[in-house]
């Protein structure tokens, strides 16, 4: 059965509310379409409307920011020519998280770091359970693939409900690869910060192997279009390291079917400046840790 329609992304944003520094990175977005040129997967969780790689761009201008990381969404499943493409044409404003599967070869591998491609992403993202979206790799895959991606200094996005760090954190930090959270752990935010797996995230992060994108405000947050029942936990996840995080504003904004509910990207832009309210630390982030993490 055909998966619904999501809506489009805003086509203006609130006025930022700040300075925007050089070389600043939006550390995750997707790209969608042309679609007779990149077709989804029969099977997938949702259709995205064409946004594709100079609506992007366009996007990274009208924010200010010269650089982005392309992250390959779940509707094409491990097809990655979309991201590929997108790094040919940008090589120095782009990277790009690929996903893969156990078929994938060191040499495939090897061509896409070359290429700009910094991680490959693994969907263990369940709630109660029950997997949330369909396609991604699973942790299987992430344990066959990590010798390879240990050896080409691949990192691991991790697409995960924080509660879940608890029971498979081991599992993941014995691989001794870079893990990258998605979304600060896409937990809502009713669950509180004393949750143990929000804990661990934090403790993960002050031990130095993994970074965590502040991103997702929108997805985790009670209180839309301001999102501040999110800022004590962006708060606990910087103060726990700085040093590991990055930000994205997860454009086009997929899955969402209420117009009121889609966000705007000044409105994301002006709660990070919320949460960052001192510039060197908004320096870091926007800037310095993406160029780390990402190669750039």
């Amino acid at each position: 059965m055909m998966s619904k329609l999501c809506l489009p992304p805003k086509d203006s944003m609130q006025r930022v509310q700040f300075e925007i520094p050089a070389h600043a990175c939006d550390s995750h977005a997707h790209i969608f379409g042309p679609n007779e040129l990149y077709p989804f997967a029969p099977d997938r969780s949702y259709t995205a409307p064409e946004s594709p790689l100079e609506s992007f761009i366009q996007h990274l201008e009208r924010m200010g920011f010269e650089r982005g990381v392309l992250v390959t969404p779940s509707p094409y499943g491990t097809d990655n020519r979309s991201v590929l493409d997108a790094l040919t044409a940008y090589p120095d404003r782009l990277r790009a998280v690929a996903v893969a599967d156990t078929g994938v070869n060191v040499d495939t591998l090897r061509v896409w770091r070359k290429a700009g491609v910094c991680g490959v992403r693994f969907n263990l993202y369940a709630v109660g359970g029950d997997k949330v979206y369909k396609n991604g790799a699973g942790l299987d895959v992430l344990e066959t693939l990590a010798p390879m991606m240990r050896d080409l200094d691949l990192h691991a996005q991790i697409w995960i409900h924080a509660p879940d760090l608890v029971e498979l954190a081991p599992r993941l930090e014995k691989l001794n690869v870079p893990l990258v959270i998605d979304h600060m752990g896409r937990m809502n935010a009713a669950l509180g910060r004393d949750n143990p797996g929000f804990q661990k995230l934090c403790q993960m992060l002050g031990a130095g192997n993994t970074w965590t994108k502040i991103s997702g405000a929108d997805r985790n947050s009670n209180q839309q279009g301001q999102y501040g029942d999110i800022d004590d936990f962006a708060s606990d996840l910087i103060a726990a390291n700085p040093e590991r995080i990055v930000w994205g504003s997860d454009w086009p904004h997929t899955n969402y079917f209420d117009s009121t509910m889609v966000p705007d990207d000044g409105i994301l832009l002006n709660t990070l400046h919320r949460w960052l309210p001192d510039a060197d630390v908004r320096q870091k982030i926007l800037c310095d840790n993406p160029g780390q993490l990402y190669r750039f």
